[in-house]
């Protein structure tokens, strides 16, 4: 494996497998790897010839400096772990490397960027649509990986990629989580031995309303059930942000139950800020 720190020596190192006609990965990463970034390093090699891993803990998505400070580091562990699954070249640049002196343009994502993380984070996902670009620009693959843990900003990546004409696929994969179903993140290593008991009550509060929804007949309001889902969060001792239904490509909001629709959460526990997801599928009523 090859550690790159500057864009032009990582696109210096990728003409030699270009002219071999070699197919090239991205997986963009903050580093702090756990299991769900190697199933992404791993499924990248599965797929093509070559697998580069950025590793770049973006300053311009955190829009909480002492969030931005916290997020764990650990360069010489993810190294040996990213080789390890598979990684050719690890690009791990400086921050002036990607936002050198008088840089001065944002990609704003609309309309799918604005509710839930969006509202919540302001400048969040222009910090993601910026640096993942600039991302896609520097190494040019012909696909990218991304976990579906972060939900709205794979929706987020795609439409920025719909958007400006980028040619790369965009792979999402399932949410790789722990044995009591905790999604697994970097955020969960600041979590003490009682937040981390705690913090899995996101996950299986989550498949309780939906559950809960699918019980439902085609129509019903969700108010209730999503309303017992936040309750749910509290008594558990979670500060919740949201727990809604959207629809599962748009975000828009899905207020009955029958349709397809996606269950976003966002919780504080233990002083850690968790997301989750879980789709619903769409329900056909019997003779229908």
């Amino acid at each position: 494996m090859k550690v790159i720190r500057a864009a032009h020596l990582l696109r210096d190192a990728l003409h030699g497998p270009r002219r071999a006609s070699h197919s090239i990965a991205l997986v963009p990463t903050m580093g702090a790897y756990h299991d769900g970034h190697l199933a992404l390093i791993r499924e990248a090699k599965r797929e093509h010839h070559r697998v580069v891993v950025s590793l770049f803990v973006n300053p311009t998505q955190f829009n909480d400096p002492g969030d931005l400070e916290a997020y764990p580091r650990d360069l010489v562990a993810d190294m040996e772990m990213a080789e390890q699954a598979g990684c050719d070249i690890l690009f791990v640049p400086e921050v002036a490397e990607i936002y050198p002196a008088g840089f001065d343009t944002r990609i704003e994502v609309g309309r799918v960027a604005e509710p839930f993380e969006g509202a919540h984070r302001p400048g969040h996902f222009t910090g993601v649509a910026t640096v993942v670009t600039k991302l896609l620009n520097i190494v040019q693959p012909d696909a990218a990986y991304f976990g579906l843990k972060d939900y709205q900003q794979t929706l987020v990546v795609r439409r920025l990629v719909a958007d400006l004409d980028l040619d790369v696929e965009i792979v999402t994969l399932p949410t790789v989580r722990e044995a009591d179903g905790l999604a697994m993140s970097s955020r969960n290593q600041r979590l003490t031995p009682e937040g981390r008991a705690r913090a899995a009550n996101l996950y299986r509060t989550l498949c309780a309303t939906r559950e809960a929804i699918a019980a439902l007949p085609g129509g019903a309001p969700l108010d209730d059930a999503l309303a017992a889902g936040r309750a749910a969060l509290e008594q558990a001792g979670l500060v919740v942000e949201y727990l809604a239904a959207a629809h599962p490509e748009t975000l828009e909001p899905v207020a009955a139950a029958g349709a397809a629709m996606v269950l976003l959460a966002a919780a504080v526990c233990d002083g850690v800020r968790l997301i989750d997801n879980v789709e619903v599928a769409h329900r056909r009523e019997e003779g229908g």
